[in-house]
């Protein structure tokens, strides 16, 4: 690793490696450099994920679901019935799916790295040298420069004035300066200044690297209604292999045992019949048309800027009634914007009456900040401000102060002496030759010194000129005060940073975060869609509260704040408080980890939205987390998704979207569940009567396509904005099992009575083949009059779908080739007069069977069930 080390003549961020401060440290030399790589003590980070390609594969590959209908499918091809398998390209399709949507997971949780990609320079041998990120050693002398990433966890030896943004680590948007002895946590920006520091963590012990390790713990979203569909084919496992073998057992003894069976051939027929009923009881379709469902959606969001990582979020986010909302970023851009110069006159007087908003109203979001309120203020101290700000590397501040400032034609103008702003004693100044000082900072620090040198009035109107700028700062304002000091530059100006206690205050500076355009109109929505959402921020309670109030966060009602430093650690307590509180300021990365905790105690399903790296635990605990486009890489990689372009009013997009997805996938499963039913039935009737299967594969493989698969598909497309209710499968089977049970009972009747019933007429020519016919009727014709009930309502679009797929499977029996294929056989003569009495027997059974469900329902909950909780009709 030593031989990777290269000397050369350049630095990032605009400094040259042979030009840095001349300091007397020399550094590591190269033996002790080796000693640390053999430690292992180097700055390399691997947390790989815990799925690797093949095990991708194997588990989309080798499912429960996808072996039964192997098998199935194997089965029927050995008895040389190739059209009767054609069911299995079910499997190649919705493993796909699977694979390609685990892949994209995979390949961004192992591209997930907070630490961006960067050539540190380090002092080794007495040496600047800038080598790779990985080739840091523990007890480095790390260079620290502005508009770099630091690499690694350092302590600050040597400082010149470095400030650095921790604000993706801690959530606080305010930089800070840096002293020697202070830390300095890796995955933090250099915003200004330099320092030199030696490096006391690397690696996986850095703190960068440990919230990646645990965001990085890979999961996968379950989501309730693949729950739901797992529980079921768990239950179909237990039903699956014994009834497949006693359905074998059953059609042998059908067509006179194994011997009359091997030797006539029959045994073919026996299997073909026995997979009839095991693939009639697997809800293929179902599985397959939620993958493509969620995929279609995912499409469709990504048409607005909208990245779905992981397909099955989009279930959750039709069940999302708490949104956890991370300020800035979120609410705010993330920038600074410049308000307004107020002039403070008549500070000395007794009152402290200060004319500073003469004619300028005063309105309950704080200050107008049109540009008509920089005019208030004389032009020259609006000139001091241009010049405070203009310093070699501005914070955020000074750059929104010279961004608006600059718009109104203001230009440099001359500074003789120059303090710039530091953290550590909150203000900056500039002297010039026969003007004096002006100060710049904040408000508190400034008044204090000035307090000093008056009593009296002096110090009365100092009092009414704070509670003013508290005013001020509870309306979400950033508020600074310009002071100044005429006379000569004292000759100490610049050796001793100090307050000229006899300055006076003449103007305030409002500055405050830029609040999104959209970010009211969008919390209204969440509101009347009845998901409760929190702001919650490592920033000042007030600040936050004020911004929330801004955009109407609880509406009419007051915003109520708390300090994160007052909540318990015990996670049912803070349940308790949260339902007190709508922002939580001075929140910590841990803290938001267990808020969303908490929130799961109460049984809510929580969304958190996030743009740096102290999000990202909260986002990963989340049910569903939310990355804005300029997020940390840390926290996109982690949540199931990212709006491109950062835009808060694509949230309620993306929970529609979602709701749409699991309306219409409820109404769907329906169908399904109905053709699993009653082929359950079916093979437990064979199995106990001994009769032969009362249809062939492919006869339901016709069906299903015209009665489930291609309506459903349609169906699952549809508009529908209602929110999603927990207890998807609850309400699926009290839908379909009472339709399924009378497919089921009409067809065994059907097959009981009706080949005793026709041989009383010898002029009927009646079969086996006329008796598959007559049940694949009666199950076809019922399948549509279970769509129509699933689509309602009928007078629209719905009802023209229905009559078209009922047209399809009465004119496809009519067509040589597809009559042909599936094995379709039009009833005539007698067996048309039995057909359509079986038929009219069929849908009295299912009317009374459904009749007595809705009774049953209803009398177990003692009320009629309200329309939202009731399949959606809309």
């Amino acid at each position: 690793m030593h031989d990777a080390m290269k000397s050369t003549g350049r630095g990032s961020a605009g400094n040259a490696v042979d030009t840095m401060p001349q300091v007397e440290e020399r550094g590591l030399g190269a033996q002790d450099v080796q000693e640390r790589v053999g430690r292992d003590q180097t700055n390399l980070v691997d947390n790989p994920t815990s799925h690797s390609l093949a095990q991708i594969i194997r588990s989309n590959v080798f499912t429960l679901f996808n072996g039964i209908i192997f098998v199935a499918m194997l089965m029927v091809m050995i008895t040389g019935s190739w059209r009767d398998s054609v069911f299995g390209l079910v499997i190649i399709v919705n493993t796909g799916i699977g694979i390609i949507t685990e892949l994209r997971a995979k390949r961004t949780l192992d591209r997930l790295s907070i630490l961006v990609a960067s050539h540190p320079l380090v002092r080794r041998e007495g040496r600047n040298i800038e080598i790779d990120h990985d080739d840091i050693v523990l007890d480095d002398l790390l260079w620290i420069r502005s508009g770099e990433q630091v690499p690694a966890d350092a302590e600050i030896l040597r400082s010149w004035g470095l400030e650095l943004d921790e604000s993706m680590l801690t959530g606080e948007s305010n930089t800070v300066r840096k002293q020697p002895g202070d830390s300095a946590y890796s995955g933090s920006n250099a915003v200004s200044g330099l320092a030199l520091a030696k490096v006391s963590a690397v690696g996986q012990q850095s703190y960068a690297a440990k919230l990646t390790a645990q965001a990085k713990v890979y999961t996968t979203t379950v989501s309730d209604l693949n729950r739901g569909i797992n529980k079921i084919l768990e239950v179909l496992t237990f039903l699956v292999v014994p009834l497949c073998a006693l359905l074998i057992w059953s059609q042998v003894r059908a067509v006179g045992g194994w011997s009359a069976a091997i030797s006539g051939g029959q045994w073919r027929q026996a299997v073909v019949s026995a997979v009839a009923g095991v693939v009639g009881m697997i809800p293929e379709g179902l599985v397959l048309l939620t993958s493509l469902n969620f995929a279609i959606a995912a499409m469709r969001l990504a048409r607005k800027n909208t990245l779905v990582q992981e397909l099955e979020a989009v279930e959750t986010l039709a069940r999302v009634d708490c949104l956890n909302l991370d300020k800035t970023g979120t609410i705010t851009d993330g920038g600074i914007e410049f308000k307004a110069l107020l002039p403070v006159d008549g500070v000395e007087a007794a009152n402290g009456d200060e004319t500073a908003e003469t004619g300028k109203a005063v309105n309950a979001l704080g200050v107008h900040s049109d540009a008509g309120n920089v005019g208030l203020a004389p032009r020259e101290v609006t000139q001091a401000l241009f010049d405070l700000a203009n310093e070699e590397n501005p914070n955020a501040t000074g750059r929104a102060v010279l961004d608006a400032l600059s718009a109104q034609g203001y230009e440099s103008g001359q500074v003789d002496v120059r303090m710039p702003f530091s953290s550590a004693r909150k203000w900056s100044a500039i002297a010039r030759q026969g003007d004096g000082i002006w100060y710049f900072g904040a408000p508190e620090v400034l008044l204090s010194a000035f307090a000093q040198a008056g009593e009296g009035a002096r110090i009365s109107g100092f009092a009414a000129l704070s509670a003013k700028i508290a005013e001020y700062a509870n309306h979400g304002n950033r508020v600074l005060l310009i002071a100044h000091r005429a006379g000569d530059i004292p000759a100490d100006f610049d050796a001793e940073p100090h307050l000229d206690p006899h300055a006076l205050p003449v103007a305030l500076a409002l500055c405050a975060e830029r609040v999104r355009d959209d970010a009211a109109d969008t919390l209204l929505w969440f509101r009347e869609q009845g998901v409760r959402c929190r702001v919650i921020s490592g920033d000042n309670p007030a600040t936050v509260g004020a911004i929330a109030t801004q955009v109407r966060l609880c509406g009419d009602n007051p915003v109520r704040t708390m300090d994160a430093r007052e909540l318990p650690e015990d996670t049912a307590e803070l349940a308790q408080i949260l339902d007190k509180v709508d922002v939580l300021g001075r929140v910590m990365p841990e803290q938001k980890k267990a808020i969303v905790q908490a929130l799961h105690q109460g049984d809510h399903v929580v969304a958190m939205t996030g743009d740096g790296v102290n999000d990202t635990l909260a986002i990963k605990e989340a049910d569903l987390g939310i990355a804005m486009g300029n997020a940390a890489p840390a926290t996109k990689a982690v949540a199931q998704v990212v709006l491109v372009d950062s835009k808060f009013s694509h949230l309620p997009d993306v929970v529609a979207r979602g709701r749409q997805v699991m309306a219409n996938m409820e109404r769907v499963a329906s169908l399904f569940l109905v053709k699993t039913a009653y082929s359950i039935i079916i093979s437990l009737g064979v199995v106990l009567t001994g009769i032969l299967f009362p249809y062939l594969p492919r006869h339901i493989t016709y069906i299903g396509a015209l009665t489930i698969g291609m309506p459903a598909f349609v169906l699952a497309l549809a508009p529908n904005t209602r929110r999603y209710i927990p207890g998807f499968l609850r309400r699926v089977i009290t839908f379909s099992l009472p339709s399924g049970i009378a497919i089921g009972v009409s067809v065994l009747l059907s097959s009981w009575f009706l080949p005793g019933i026709m041989q009383w007429d010898m002029h009927v020519k009646f079969n086996q083949r006329s008796l598959f016919t007559i049940n694949a009727i009666i199950v076809f014709a019922l399948g549509i009059v279970v769509l129509a009930q699933v689509a309602r309502p009928l007078l629209s679009w719905r009802g023209a779908l229905v009559a078209l797929f009922a047209a399809a499977g009465i004119i496809g029996a009519f067509i040589p080739f597809v009559a042909g294929f599936f094995a379709l056989q039009l009833p005539s003569g007698g067996s048309l007069v039995a057909t359509l009495a079986a038929l009219a027997i069929a849908l009295l059974i299912l009317a009374t069977c459904q009749l007595i469900a809705n009774l049953v329902r209803r009398n177990m909950l003692g009320v009629r069930l309200p329309r939202d909780r009731r399949m959606s009709r809309s």
